[in-house]
């Protein structure tokens, strides 16, 4: 009996189950299977925990007159790596302590475009205060 050609079917089936599972996961939770485990109010908690987390945007807007220099360290004396206008609003990832500025020893690591360190003295809070890192 002579033998026929192979379909390619079953293996076009499996590229186009292997496009939806990467697809279903780089689009995020919301497209995601629901946890079988947790009961619906248990994994909408989650969910918005996770989101409020990820989604917790700290901001400030630059009140130096003269505009904020960026730097690569928390120190009055590390490189300058960049600037904002006064009045600008930034986006603030966290604060720790650092050279004092005025009497005011925090610096904020802004998440603008690049990472760089600005002092708080400069920045006054939109909402609430960032978190330390």
């Amino acid at each position: 009996m002579p033998l026929l050609p192979r379909s390619p079917l079953p293996r076009l089936g499996l590229y186009v189950a292997a496009g939806a599972v990467a697809a279903l996961t780089a689009a995020g939770p919301s497209f995601a299977a629901a946890d079988p485990v947790k009961p619906p109010a248990e994994r909408a908690e989650s969910t918005q925990s996770a989101e409020s987390q990820s989604a917790r945007l700290y901001k400030g807007r630059v009140t130096a007159r003269s505009g904020l220099l960026l730097r690569d360290k928390p120190t009055r004396s590390s490189r300058v790596i960049g600037s904002k206008p006064y009045g600008a609003i930034v986006h603030i990832f966290c604060k720790t302590r650092g050279d004092n500025v005025q009497g005011n020893n925090r610096w904020y690591l802004l998440t603008d475009g690049t990472w760089a360190w600005g002092s708080a003295h400069y920045i006054a809070n939109i909402g609430a205060a960032p978190r330390w890192c």
